[in-house]
């Protein structure tokens, strides 16, 4: 029996588990962050289903990283 292989690109749509995960929250946080829109994490509802996308969470770390700027001067 073969064994899937996941694979995400940009546009790929995360579980708010799996989101969770990946910011290191727990997933109950992430919906009290939905309710009160205390930030701005962009997320997709598809009847009850909550999803986020990969490029949007990217874009959500990267907008809150504060310092190590890699730029040249």
């Amino acid at each position: 029996m073969a064994t899937a292989t996941l694979s995400f690109g940009p546009s790929s749509l995360l579980t708010a588990q799996q989101t969770a995960e990946l910011l290191g929250v727990n997933a109950g946080t992430l919906a009290v962050w939905r309710c009160t829109r205390r930030y701005d994490l962009p997320y997709v509802k598809c009847g009850r289903s909550v999803r986020y996308r990969l490029a949007d969470i990217e874009a959500f770390i990267e907008s809150r990283t504060i310092g190590g700027d890699t730029s040249s001067n």
